[in-house]
């Protein structure tokens, strides 16, 4: 259960190595969260992800996921669940893929899909189903300014996160009135190894940022959050540029 102030005591990461998702879990362990589940396919990355949080004075446990394994997610994240309330669920798994290499490799592109959205609804409908059963809780999920509008240097990677969001924000109302609390989380061009070598865009942010725009998020019961908050105005104006002049866009 959240403390008196609101925070979670308990966190479910799923996508354990990611760099949002682990700023935001030492983010709320320095606030009070005491137990960290750290969820992702078995990797030294993990342990050593897992290591760093218990150094701040979590509980920290690893357990094996698969975004691409759907049939397992139901065992997996249940036997999570069946070890105590969870507070919050991030929903962070993810990849970038290579636009020009997925273009060529349709089996790549379908891969790129299948993680960002079919292994999300999975993971996200499983989640939602035991946090509805307890009658409480917060699902993150890590979505992208990218799913505003396909552009053509990242629409395969774009039209994953396009899909991922539409589920979360219908999710979101599904669960409306039940205790369960659904967040999107749009972050722009984010700085980090996923990212490295890979042009900045313009209001490009940190990991560290987006974790703070999480906590806040979750304090105030957001449904939707930008980081930074300046791209809902700048994607406001971008929606509803005709295509033509969209496609010019030096970007």
């Amino acid at each position: 259960m959240k403390d008196a102030f609101g925070l979670p005591q308990s966190l479910l990461v799923l996508g354990g190595t990611s760099e949002i998702a682990l700023a935001t879990a030492r983010r709320l362990i320095v606030r009070r969260t005491r137990t960290v589940w750290l969820a992702g396919r078995p990797s030294p990355a993990l342990e050593v992800a897992a290591d760093g949080l218990r150094t701040l004075g979590a509980e920290v446990h690893t357990v094996t996921f698969d975004a691409l394994d759907p049939e397992s997610h139901e065992t997996v994240l249940g036997k999570v669940f069946a070890e105590g309330d969870v507070d919050v669920v991030l929903l962070a798994f993810g990849i970038l893929g290579d636009q020009a290499h997925d273009e060529r490799e349709p089996v790549s592109a379908v891969r790129v899909a299948q993680t960002n959205y079919t292994g999300a609804v999975s993971a996200g409908l499983v989640s939602a189903r035991a946090l509805q059963a307890q009658g409480h809780g917060s699902l993150v999920v890590l979505s992208s300014v990218a799913a505003e509008r396909a552009r053509r240097a990242n629409f395969i990677y774009g039209s994953s996160k396009a899909g991922l969001d539409t589920f979360a924000q219908g999710l979101g109302d599904a669960l409306h009135g039940t205790g369960v609390h659904v967040m999107v989380v749009r972050p722009g061009f984010v700085r980090s190894k996923m990212t490295t070598g890979l042009e900045q865009a313009p209001l490009a942010t940190t990991p560290h940022a987006v974790a703070t725009a999480i906590e806040l998020g979750l304090r105030r019961r957001s449904e939707t959050v930008w980081v930074p908050g300046s791209l809902r105005l700048v994607m406001a104006a971008l929606r509803h540029l005709p295509r033509g002049v969209f496609r010019r866009l030096p970007f």
